[in-house]
């Protein structure tokens, strides 16, 4: 007998073959997609063939349609339990964003979800998981299967505290190993659904990336008795068998639905596949459409309402040269977060740093919509201000000075520990307020030249105000200058809404010459000559 364990994760509102960026094309991904793949996966899959779904987290929150749902209309959120009704999810999981709206509004999202499974994401006054159920046994032909779900614990790590008030994460892999104790003399399978991926490499268990207990995947997999284990977080593409346990994480927006198949005989495992399935290849799903249509024409009034005007030179056209050259369109970012001090008592900071989230930000032009700043700034970050000292700032642009590699033929490219094992363009950070060299000749951690700062010789002893996102003033992305108990001001509003805030006040925007950022010690790239 088969049994197979569909998957999908890290949705993230995207709910359509649609990024929301004007034109409107259609792309290859979407959950409209991904239901008509699994659909037309279950209606031809065999009469003895035993199927399950799971749609494991980061489903509610990353998309102007999900931020809409938010700020609009809130009581409208357990519409995406439609949508899980849609691709016939029999189990879902937490991921970390889903934390990004607070407790309040998780709880209320989930409401009555039979199907939610939350192993370690703990009530801290009941002790018991604040939502969901930390596993279920479901029989099917005559087989027993336990399906348990865990949330990376690195959520507190990012999160900000009013969020996950009265919660703890804990470990996922003590948590696994000891429910896998108890149920595996009671079941035939065990499915672990897990939101996090894989800071070691699957075959030879060498970090690929810094053991931070963020992604304990590969720890998981070391747990005896777990038969399969889906993943995600990382939005990464993968599908294979590691020592007998099938293992998928199908990317990012429902671009691939993962497809783990058991074969049994006498209830013994014989044999564990794993693949992915590209969802481009589908039609758009008409019951998910359907559900989606009702708040079309609101999202699209709401995304498209005018704010202001910038030049053109706010548009990115080359986001190598961007990074490699600063850009106007990252120092309007920096200048927004350095506005929204100005009534705190931080407003004198000077030093703002930004990154280029990835290569689709189309950067700004012309009139400006908020569907334009939706589709530019992709997170709800806050802004934050730490005081660093003059070596912690140094250390910072080192840091982003490590984006960048030289090859032997002089030739700057991205460093491959920001593309592998996923990619990180997020991690660079680009600074205004600070004159600064980066020379690629020289080694690691020694390339970067402060000039000045805010128009002053750089010193460093001395304690400089920086404003960044939450998430980089939290450490993320091996920032360990940045770190939550050093935040001296958080922003009220988010990003999105400050840039939104920043133009109807400004109204027309133009672009000066941005000249701060020089890279040196390369002697060629593709884009230059």
């Amino acid at each position: 007998m088969k049994v197979s364990i569909i998957s999908l994760s890290d949705v993230h509102g995207y709910i359509r073959a649609d990024d929301f960026r004007k034109p409107v094309v259609a792309k290859d991904f979407g959950l409209s997609r991904a239901a008509k793949a699994i659909k037309e996966y279950q209606q031809g899959s065999k009469t003895n063939e035993v199927s399950f779904v799971i749609e494991n987290g980061d489903f509610i929150q990353g998309s102007p349609f999900t931020t809409y749902i938010k700020q609009v209309m809130p009581a409208e959120v357990p519409v995406f339990q439609n949508f899980a009704n849609d691709v016939q999810a029999d189990f879902r999981v937490l991921g970390n964003h889903e934390f990004n709206f607070g407790r309040d509004y998780l709880e209320t999202a989930y409401k009555n979800e039979t199907r939610l499974l939350n192993a370690n994401v703990i009530d801290q006054k009941t002790g018991q998981p604040f939502i969901g159920r930390p596993y279920q046994i479901v029989e099917r032909a005559g087989l027993k299967f336990a399906f348990i779900g865990l949330t990376t614990k690195y959520v507190p790590k990012w999160e900000l505290a009013e969020h996950i008030t009265d919660l703890t994460f804990l470990d996922p892999v003590q948590v696994a190993q000891k429910l896998v104790d108890e149920l595996r003399p009671k079941v035939d399978a065990i499915i672990v659904a897990y939101h996090g991926g894989f800071a070691e490499n699957l075959q030879s268990g060498l970090a690929e990336e810094p053991l931070t207990g963020e992604n304990q995947g590969y720890q998981l997999l070391q747990i005896a008795g777990i038969d399969a284990l889906i993943t995600g977080h990382q939005h990464r593409e993968i599908a294979t068998v590691v020592n007998q346990v099938a293992v998928t994480q199908p990317g990012y927006r429902a671009s691939h639905v993962g497809l783990v198949q058991l074969d049994f005989n006498n209830k013994i495992k014989t044999a564990a596949h794993a693949q992915l399935i590209k969802t481009s290849g589908f039609s758009e799903d008409v019951a998910v459409l359907t559900n989606y249509q009702k708040y079309q024409t609101g999202l699209n009034e709401w995304l498209d309402q005018p704010l202001g005007i910038v030049d053109d030179k706010f548009a990115i056209k080359n986001h190598f040269l961007a990074r490699i050259k600063s850009h106007p369109f990252v120092e309007f970012i920096n200048q927004v977060q350095l506005w929204a001090l100005r009534n705190s008592p931080y407003h004198d900071t000077q030093i703002a740093g930004t990154a280029i989230f990835s290569d689709e930000i189309q950067g700004l032009s012309g009139s400006v919509t908020y569907r334009d700043i939706l589709t530019n700034y992709l997170f709800l970050n806050t802004v934050v201000v730490e005081r660093l000292t003059g070596l912690e700032l140094k250390a910072a642009l080192e840091r982003s000075a490590e984006y960048f590699a030289l090859r032997s033929d002089g030739k700057v490219v991205v460093s491959q520990d920001f593309l592998e094992p996923k990619i990180q363009h997020y991690n660079y950070d680009i600074y205004s307020g600070i004159d600064y060299t980066i020379d690629l000749a020289k080694q690691k951690h020694n390339r970067v030249t402060i000039n000045r700062v805010a128009g002053q010789n750089f010193d460093p002893t001395a304690k400089y105000l920086v404003a960044v996102s939450n998430y980089r003033g939290v450490g993320a992305g091996e920032y360990p200058m940045f770190q939550a108990d050093k935040i001296l001001f958080e922003s009220t509003a988010d990003m999105p809404s400050l840039i939104r805030d920043y133009i109807k006040e400004t109204g027309r925007i133009t672009a000066k010459p941005v000249t701060n950022l020089k890279v040196k010690g390369y002697l060629w790239t593709d884009f230059e000559n």
